[in-house]
């Protein structure tokens, strides 16, 4: 009965859709900053930014391994499960990756990675910036390095957050401004296959458990083939028509 009705049984997934009442409106600004960047890349650059986390501890995933009852290990450490982060931004006309790794994503290493992006593209009339809705990111000290931003639809920030920059926290008018993503939407940042590739190509099963600056070393490793760009990475993050 079940194979007429065309049913059958399966695994589920996670599923969330986004609540976002704009949700077309910042996809339309989006769009109209990509366009920019597609007609005139000597003026505008527009960016895919994320953060990822990852661990000391390898992730466990499907490998090759010989026929039999072996099964692929995660070899473990004793040591504590370390953690390290990742805030990058894919360039989607060329690929280009810039990135930094840090033990935490600050405020203070958000503003430090505005100031690289201003540095790989210093022509730029507009950099734009496509981002998720953390709230750290849109933190007046995180902004001051920016010049004014245009928010049609303001983030949502904590009430008990400041609305002026810190008067130690460095000021300055860099080109760049910010695009925020419809809320509970990462499948509309490309950047988020690119986590994944890494965790494929590096995180999953490795056998860097005991040697935690060797792990962090094969990371970068990866994300420095792409400081160039690659067409390679707009095609497998789905920028490049295949």
């Amino acid at each position: 009965m079940l194979k007429r009705l065309g049913i059958s049984y399966k695994r589920g997934r996670d599923y969330v859709h986004s609540p976002d009442r704009h949700y077309q409106e910042k996809l339309s600004l989006i769009e109209l900053a990509r366009l920019r960047a597609y007609y005139e890349p000597d003026r505008y650059v527009l960016l895919y930014l994320d953060q990822l986390t990852y661990y000391r501890q390898p992730t466990i995933a499907q490998s090759f391994e010989s026929k039999g009852l072996r099964q692929p290990l995660a070899q473990r450490s004793h040591r504590a499960n370390s953690s390290f982060r990742i805030i990058g931004a894919i360039n989607c006309m060329t690929g280009q990756l810039s990135y930094l790794q840090r033990k935490r994503i600050t405020r203070t290493v958000i503003a430090n990675f505005w100031t690289q992006l201003y540095q790989c593209y210093p022509g730029a009339e507009t950099i734009y910036v496509v981002l998720d809705n953390w709230p750290v990111h849109f933190h007046p000290d995180v902004l001051a390095v920016l010049q004014p931003q245009q928010f049609p639809f303001p983030p949502k920030l904590p009430g008990n957050w400041p609305t002026e920059p810190a008067p130690k926290a460095k000021q300055d008018n860099m080109p760049v401004q910010l695009l925020p993503l419809p809320t509970y939407a990462s499948w509309l940042n490309p950047i988020e296959k690119l986590w994944r590739w890494l965790k494929q190509e590096v995180l999953h099963l490795h056998r860097f458990s005991d040697d935690w600056p060797e792990l962090r070393e094969v990371v970068a490793s990866f994300l420095d083939q792409f400081a160039t760009g690659s067409d390679a990475l707009l095609r497998y993050v789905g920028l490049l028509p295949i």
